[in-house]
């Protein structure tokens, strides 16, 4: 659950709804082919059910004294691409939508690019 305190009182959001949208955003993107499962956790829920989840690859935190979120990113690209515009315009689609959609302002989002694929 993340909570984050403004101005109008608390926002509470689920950390699953965050994943779901925010793993939306990311593999709507130009050049992404799929997210990596980040730990074991999420190695483990993809190699026991089969496929990929919409959330793996995504993590949400708000660090101490701060009210905005930091998003990190796991994602395979398409071989070929340029990666920094993949990324760039990954780190622009993810923002727009999640100050969009939840009021809550982004602090950072670090996109790690685990491989590429054709």
């Amino acid at each position: 659950m993340i909570r984050i305190d403004n101005h109008l009182g608390m926002i509470e959001l689920t950390t699953t709804y965050l994943k779901s949208l925010i793993g939306h955003a990311a593999t709507s993107s130009f050049g992404v082919v799929r997210m990596s499962p980040i730990g074991a956790k999420q190695g483990v829920k993809t190699n026991i059910l089969g496929g990929t989840s919409i959330d793996n690859g995504v993590r949400v935190y708000v660090p101490k004294d701060s009210n905005k979120m930091v998003i990190d990113l796991h994602i395979y690209v398409t071989y070929g691409i340029n990666v920094s515009a993949i990324v760039d315009s990954i780190i622009n689609k993810v923002r727009y939508v999640v100050e969009t959609e939840t009021g809550i302002e982004v602090k950072k989002i670090n996109v790690y690019v685990d491989g590429m694929e054709s």
